[in-house]
């Protein structure tokens, strides 16, 4: 066997163990409040943090571009209470059209 194999080998059986440390969790500490509050929070925090980086950094370096035009355009919509599907169309065109006037990467 291969490299590869023995690494794809080992990645599936960490992927295994973490499940089943998962499972094996007691329910009592799962209904735990500060649990409850942690879980709650964690998707959104993590879903902010790709935000942030897919829109304010190239590599490892930090840029202000369409896509901070494009971000900020979602936000006044998502306040405007606007549907799901028309802010990622408003996000969508302002990237392009800050794009299409000259203000890229």
């Amino acid at each position: 066997m291969t490299e590869l194999w023995w690494a794809l080998f080992a990645a599936t059986l960490g992927c295994y163990a973490a499940k089943l440390a998962g499972q094996s969790v007691p329910e009592r500490f799962l209904e735990r409040p500060l649990v409850l509050a942690i879980s709650d929070a964690l998707p959104i925090a993590l879903l902010m943090a790709l935000v942030a980086v897919q829109t304010f950094a190239v590599g490892q370096t930090l840029v202000l571009d369409a896509r901070a035009a494009g971000l900020a355009a979602a936000v006044v919509a998502l306040l405007l209470r606007a549907p799901f599907l028309v802010v990622v169309l408003v996000a969508a065109g302002v990237a392009a059209a800050m794009r299409a006037l000259g203000w890229a990467v």
